[in-house]
């Protein structure tokens, strides 16, 4: 378990979701494996919307900055906005990880984030990891009106 806040961008608690060992090179593909495989759930991370312990090896990231800035903004913003969080926000993994499945993937609301990537048709062809592992009834959403959904 990683004991320092590990930077994360936001969208990445979708796209390491449904990561089956493609992805934009083999060193990004092993960079992302190694990261699922040492986060554990209590894991603390802080949700940053610069470039994060993903991105490294992503050939998208040309000197610390992606080369898609107002792309991932956006994804940035709506996992931030559907999650309420905010910027800066330290959280354990597996709390993320459990608003993510909530409050976007389990209601369908992937694809109105980030359906134009390229790695759509991937994440729509399996389940997610997240709800694979079952969802605590104390987190989330459950004792709230349903979130309004913003348009992207």
């Amino acid at each position: 378990m990683l004991s320092d806040p590990l930077p994360l961008r936001p969208h990445h608690g979708m796209c390491m979701a449904y990561f089956v060992g493609c992805g934009y090179s083999d060193a990004f593909s092993a960079h992302m494996a190694a990261l699922l495989g040492e986060l554990a759930s209590a894991s603390p991370i802080r949700l940053t919307t610069a470039t994060d312990a993903v991105c490294g090896p992503c050939p998208n990231n040309h000197g610390g900055l992606c080369n898609k800035p107002d792309l991932v903004a956006g994804y940035d913003r709506a996992v931030l906005t559907l999650c309420e969080l905010e910027e800066g926000c330290l959280i354990s993994f597996g709390s993320f990880t459990r608003l993510v499945q909530e409050r976007i993937l389990s209601p369908g609301l992937r694809p109105t984030i980030c359906g134009g990537c390229q790695w759509n048709d991937l994440c729509a062809a399996q389940p997610s990891r997240w709800g694979m592992a079952g969802l605590s009834s104390k987190s989330g959403n459950r004792d709230k009106k349903p979130l309004a959904i913003p348009v992207w």
